[in-house]
């Protein structure tokens, strides 16, 4: 079986309990509070931000001249198409330059960027075992909700750009990489480069949740109480 099959069923549970979450199927059904979603955008364009940043370290990692010109082509990609889109929400979204001034990465905003810098000290096959969650589980989640019909469009081109056959040859190349990059590799490298893909998996979850709950880094009332 090769790595990212292998890897997809192994986390299945958390993976698939993605297309479950209220802000996936909030924007299937057109329901999603647009406040929960413009919280989300601007987490999203500061994620987006170093992703873009972690595709160029994968250029600089490349063990050839093909590699390196494919994640800087991806790395552009990120700039150019993704960060565009989000441009055009912000707008529609009354985003302001006051928003900005006053934004703050949310907790696991924060920490699903710090993981892909960790993981990134690696090779360039840690790099792409980080990765990748973020654009497969995100063409697996267009592709499910290609069909939805939500009210609102700013959610029916959230849908389209991530089933898009654009996004799907991104993501396809870079499965076929990550497979080949996990080739032959000894069982304790295997694992070290599952662990990344898995902690990514499960950050992405929490980027839905953290979207949903509007997540701050307020601890009043977070805090238990412990009983002696």
């Amino acid at each position: 079986m090769s790595f990212c099959k292998e890897v997809r069923e192994e986390c299945k549970d958390v993976w698939e309990s993605s297309f479950d979450h209220p802000f996936v199927t909030g924007l299937a059904e057109g329901t999603l509070p647009e406040d929960v979603f413009r919280f989300y955008v601007m987490q999203d364009a500061y994620y987006l931000t170093h992703f873009a940043k972690v595709q160029a370290l994968g250029a600089v990692k490349a063990t050839d001249l093909a590699m390196t010109r494919s994640f800087a082509h991806h790395a552009e990609q990120t700039c150019a198409a993704e960060l565009s889109l989000h441009e055009s929400f912000m707008q529609l979204l009354g985003v302001t330059d006051s928003d900005w001034e006053a934004f703050e990465p949310s907790p696991s905003a924060y920490a699903y960027v710090s993981h892909m810098y960790r993981a990134a000290q690696g090779d360039v096959a840690d790099v792409l075992a980080a990765l990748l969650p973020c654009y497969w589980l995100y063409y697996e989640i267009g592709v499910q909700l290609q069909h939805a019909t939500p009210a609102n469009p700013i959610y029916k081109r959230w849908i389209a750009t991530y089933g898009s056959e654009w996004f799907a040859t991104l993501v396809e190349e870079q499965k076929n990489r990550m497979d080949e990059l996990a080739s032959g590799v000894s069982e304790k490298r295997l694992e070290e480069l599952k662990q990344h893909f898995k902690r990514s998996v499960y950050y992405e979850w929490h980027f839905w949740q953290q979207a949903w709950t509007q997540e701050t880094w307020n601890v009043r009332n977070e805090v238990p109480s412990f009983e002696r």
